[in-house]
């Protein structure tokens, strides 16, 4: 089949949820034969040169791109609000030159299918419709509004709770107004197909999750018993990450030091702004910024942290950690879309007593840790292969459109 890849983001190297989802897409369908054009907006936050790709990454795909500085800024906050009605997160991916780029891209080349990646992507199918009979697809990689809706409910501050509820709102709308617009819906996860047949879609549904080239991982290790740590590790321009870590250190972290004096919460993650590293800055906890290998720094602690408190879709995070063979303690909404099970593969707390004790006690038992840590890498194994799963998007596709 012929593929064009359709994304707000540049998609290499991929180094946050959005960009590995889309990215293991990418590299799949071009392992299994197909032929795969990229149009990415490469913008000023997730920016890289395309010359400079490796060979290896550029024999994957066609790739094309147009530059769009996609930066929140306060006029561009204030003038959305005043003189539009669709949400700021969106706008901001609306863009002359990206709809030039495809209209290039079509005029060079014939597709099967155009696979949207994310929500944002939705606002070019009327010019896709215009030139291009291929099929369209929307990957859904949450349901959007929901972030937006559960962030302004945790959301303390009077303004910026008023703020994101009117967000959430216009977010909604215009998910709502994306709805069957598209010829196939992909979410990553099953619940979030089901919300999506909730609200009103009527278009053929195929779950394809977001998972791991199971050749690839590493053996797993597990640290030294003694030298048992915490860690996270995210992207940390992201409100949820934020808001969940804040949480964590508000209500659960102090608690579980006073049992365990010596433990350490190490956090790693991209682009934190000063204002949160400087909440970071609280005894027992290292904040080591970007790091050049998440492997690495995943295999240097033991137990996984994930405290969401807002957020949708999958946590690409939590299935590389299962992978490596790490203990995840997660909020249900962190694990949505994983059905892995509580205390055998990943351990689910909703509550701050619930993580505290949790964590007390997988720190003072590492035969618990250890067996939890094997299931997890089995766990993954059997139920997250990319190359499997991209294969049954594939054939779905193959079907549907013969249909």
């Amino acid at each position: 089949m012929n593929v064009l890849v359709v994304c707000n983001k540049f998609p290499y190297p991929p180094t946050d949820g959005g960009q590995i989802a889309t990215f293991a897409m990418i590299r799949g369908m071009a392992e299994l034969g197909h032929s795969v054009t990229v149009a990415a907006i490469n913008t000023k936050k997730h920016y890289y040169d395309v010359t400079k790709l490796p060979d290896s990454i550029r024999n994957l795909a066609d790739f094309r791109t147009v530059f769009r500085n996609t930066d929140v800024t306060l006029w561009g906050t204030v003038s959305n609000l005043l003189f539009s009605r669709l949400p700021y997160t969106a706008t901001r991916f609306i863009t002359k030159d990206f709809s030039d780029l495809l209209r290039t891209i079509f005029s060079e080349k014939k597709f099967d299918v155009v696979q949207l990646e994310g929500l944002y992507m939705c606002a070019y199918i009327p010019l896709i419709r215009k030139c291009s009979q291929a099929k369209i697809v929307y990957r859904a990689h949450n349901v959007e509004y929901e972030i937006w809706k559960r962030l302004a409910n945790e959301t303390k501050c009077f303004a910026k709770r008023l703020y994101l509820r009117n967000l959430a709102k216009r977010v909604e709308r215009f998910e709502k107004t994306m709805l069957n617009q598209y010829d196939f819906l992909v979410p990553i996860t099953q619940r979030d197909g089901e919300t999506y047949t909730q609200i009103g879609n009527t278009k053929p549904i195929f779950v394809a999750p977001t998972g791991i080239f199971v050749a690839d991982l590493p053996q797993y290790s597990t640290p030294k018993e003694e030298t048992v740590s915490l860690f996270h590790i995210g992207a940390l321009d992201w409100a949820p990450n934020q808001q969940g870590l804040q949480w964590f250190l508000t209500n659960c972290w102090q608690r579980i030091r006073r049992q365990n004096p010596d433990i350490q919460l190490f956090v790693a993650g991209r682009n934190a702004p000063q204002w949160f590293v400087d909440q970071l800055m609280v005894e027992g906890v290292v904040y080591m910024g970007e790091v050049p290998n998440a492997y690495e720094f995943m295999s240097q602690h033991t137990i996984m942290i994930v405290p969401l408190l807002a957020g949708g879709g999958m946590r690409i995070k939590i299935l590389e950690g299962l992978s490596y063979g790490k203990v995840i303690v997660s909020t249900s909404i962190g694990a949505e879309g994983i059905p892995a099970e509580n205390g055998w593969e990943i351990c689910i707390a909703d509550s701050a007593e619930t993580f505290v004790d949790v964590i007390n006690k997988l720190v003072q038992s590492p035969e618990q840790k250890k067996m939890i840590g094997s299931h997890a890498v089995e766990f993954v194994k059997k139920t997250f292969d990319n190359r499997n799963c991209i294969h049954h998007l594939l054939e779905f596709y193959q079907t549907e459109s013969q249909s």
